[in-house]
């Protein structure tokens, strides 16, 4: 009773701050090129799902964002569902229209993620969004739960000595407080952690849409301002506008309307959210649990991705998420990161579009983004950073925070 669902069109404009646009046009832009890259018009649409997070926070726009967006570039009369899961809005939307076309209800669906995050006007405001995507309630008590997780790390002297001022998100505090976890349990090092952003900021340099395309190297990346030990400043994502649009097909649609030589068939897919667990029980991890399941439903194993996106947000989430999707066994991800084998050219090369560290991360398009870069790599279409022989990609994405790790997770995985 499975029917094959594919995605037929994808559309991404480039990353970075873009005053001069708003979420419509940036809307706008991703849509066309996804329609294009699909073959079709927006008539063949029947449904649209619009995923966003900060229009509500920064611009009043509290509700059907989707509607004023898309309604704006003429679809009338479709749905139009608005999806908003933190930094997993748009992979949660995905999973949406999967579904919908998955049960026959529509052959043709749109998954548009847009984000404007930078207003130089409202810095105060931009920093304070990032705490709407935590449990407001429970804040104090969980940022203390992460805090002892890491009690009893000697930390060196910089990390006492770090600018407490600096401007940053709330989650560089807590991508801090899993690595002096992560240290303390394992041994992981910071330079294995700047092994991840190394990475990241060269692969970069082939991505022509991502925001930064200057490589780094280890040295330089532990040279960086330091933001919240053992985290520099290059190994954070940064604030990032942008779009991406992914055109969802059944398989007759493909056939009827598409190309199906480039459509890419989603192979599995699953989203989850946490539930209470002690720091040590690894094999509760959210990832690990949404990744099993992803694998269960496609039927395939760690073993069998050629090329993956995780949600390094920081580069100790990499780390943490290539154990929790299974690419290596707990506590061997900061090795793993400094062998090379993730690098372009490597064993499972990971975020050779430069991640989120590097190629951007606008929070409600992030997941439709990494989407992007798994199908352009499947269909051999990613130029200099093409992973050679690519059949399979997995993307890894969470949103959000609660109690010791992410409070949603979607795990995808596409094949050629």
């Amino acid at each position: 009773m499975t029917k094959p669902v594919y995605v037929a069109g994808i559309g991404m404009t480039p990353l970075g701050k873009h005053l001069d646009k708003s979420v419509k046009q940036l809307s706008a832009a991703a849509v066309g090129l996804a329609l294009r890259d699909a073959g079709i018009d927006k008539d063949a649409i029947e449904a649209a799902w619009f995923c966003n997070t900060r229009q509500g926070a920064l611009e009043g726009q509290h509700g059907v964002r989707g509607q004023a967006s898309l309604r704006a570039m003429g679809f009338e009369g479709i749905p139009i569902f608005n999806t908003d899961n933190a930094c997993a809005s748009s992979s949660s939307g995905l999973m949406q229209a999967y579904a919908a076309v998955r049960a026959g209800l529509y052959e043709v669906a749109l998954v548009v993620g847009t984000e404007k995050m930078n207003y130089p006007h409202k810095r105060q405001e931009m920093f304070e969004a990032f705490k709407g995507s935590w449990d407001r309630d429970l804040a104090d008590r969980h940022m203390q739960q992460l805090l002892a997780m890491g009690a009893g790390l000697a930390l060196p002297p910089e990390a006492t000595e770090a600018n407490n001022a600096a401007e940053r998100s709330v989650f560089m505090d807590i991508y801090a407080a899993q690595a002096h976890f992560h240290m303390k349990t394992f041994g992981t090092t910071q330079r294995q952690i700047a092994a991840v952003a190394a990475k990241n900021h060269w692969h970069s340099q082939f991505n022509p849409l991502a925001q930064y395309r200057t490589p780094m190297s280890i040295e330089e990346v532990l040279a960086d301002k330091m933001i919240a030990w053992p985290i520099t400043r290059a190994m954070c994502a940064p604030m990032s506008d942008g779009s991406c649009a992914l055109v969802v097909m059944s398989d007759w649609a493909v056939k009827k309307l598409g190309d199906a030589s480039r459509a890419i068939k989603i192979r599995g897919i699953a989203v989850g959210s946490g539930t209470e667990r002690a720091p040590e029980q690894y094999d509760r991890h959210l990832t690990r649990l949404t990744a099993l399941k992803a694998y269960d439903m496609a039927g395939v194993g760690p073993q069998d991705i050629s090329v993956a996106e995780l949600h390094d947000a920081s580069a100790i989430a990499e780390i943490l998420h290539a154990e929790n999707v299974g690419f290596c066994a707990y506590g061997d991800g900061g090795p793993l990161a400094e062998s090379g084998d993730t690098r372009l050219g490597g064993r499972l090369p990971i975020n050779v579009s430069g991640g989120l560290l590097s190629k951007g991360h606008p929070i409600g398009a992030t997941g439709a983004i990494q989407i992007h870069e798994l199908v352009t790599q499947l269909r051999g279409e990613a130029g200099p950073r093409q992973v050679a022989g690519a059949r399979m990609g997995l993307a890894e994405n969470g949103g959000g925070f609660y109690g010791l790790e992410e409070a949603a997770c979607v795990v995808t995985i596409l094949e050629k």
